[in-house]
């Protein structure tokens, strides 16, 4: 599904963090937003998921309008936001953790099919399906809260920093998982990061945020041959 979002503008209180951005995210493709620290892109995923109001703006999924929707209607719509920070309950293992994902009115066959196909996308999450979530390493905590993003089904996934804080060996094995699972399954991906460099790297498109606005906006291969844009916006 395309998720298109046209002249989205927030603010918390008096400070603008969204200008009138416009970003498209097509069907079966990659689309990396990225930029600084303060550059707009967690609040832009949050604002399409429901979490922040937007003060202007649309968001549009296949033409449906889910502008200002409550969170959770926009999860049921087929967006599924996975958060910075790789959150889990501690007292719940690993299934336990990934079955909270189909609690969207998902059946139990197609619930058991699809906790199949994510374990054998994570076949590590597959081996420790019976430890506690909170013992696992920072990646694999990362592989199991995008699985748990899976099984609801979604047809546009938002991730916020997923490299955040893991090495970089880590950080290939998942951004080529996450490729994989995109040129398999055709979900639209809406990838935040500040690792332009490994963002690039796998996606198909880049859209480049400062201080709240569009600066640029191109294939990725585009954006990361070209040398004024990496040493001005992308630290690389």
């Amino acid at each position: 599904m395309k998720l298109e979002v046209s002249g989205l503008t927030a603010a918390y209180g008096p400070v603008t963090a969204l200008d009138a951005v416009d970003v498209v995210a097509e069907s079966g493709r990659i689309t990396a937003v990225l930029g600084a620290n303060g550059a707009g892109k967690t609040t832009l995923l949050r604002t399409i998921s429901g979490l922040v109001r937007p003060v202007a703006g649309s968001v549009r999924l296949d033409g449906t309008d889910l502008t200002g929707a409550p969170a959770e209607n926009v999860a049921r719509a087929g967006v599924a936001h996975v958060p910075e920070g790789r959150g889990v309950i501690t007292e719940l293992t690993v299934e336990e953790t990934l079955r909270l994902g189909a609690l969207l009115g998902a059946s139990r066959r197609r619930t058991d099919r699809t906790l199949a196909e994510v374990y054998e996308l994570f076949p590590a999450l597959g081996e420790r399906r019976r430890r506690d979530a909170h013992t696992l390493s920072g990646g694999e905590r990362q592989m199991l809260v995008i699985g748990r993003a899976l099984l609801s089904g979604p047809e546009v996934l938002l991730l916020d920093e997923p490299s955040l804080g893991l090495a970089p060996r880590i950080v290939s094995q998942i951004f080529g998982l996450l490729r994989e699972l995109v040129d398999a399954a055709g979900v639209t991906v809406l990838l935040v990061e500040q690792n332009a460099r490994s963002a690039l790297g796998i996606a198909d498109v880049g859209i480049v945020l400062n201080l709240g606005r569009v600066v640029a906006r191109d294939d990725a291969a585009v954006l990361a041959a070209d040398e004024h844009l990496r040493h001005a916006y992308l630290g690389f």
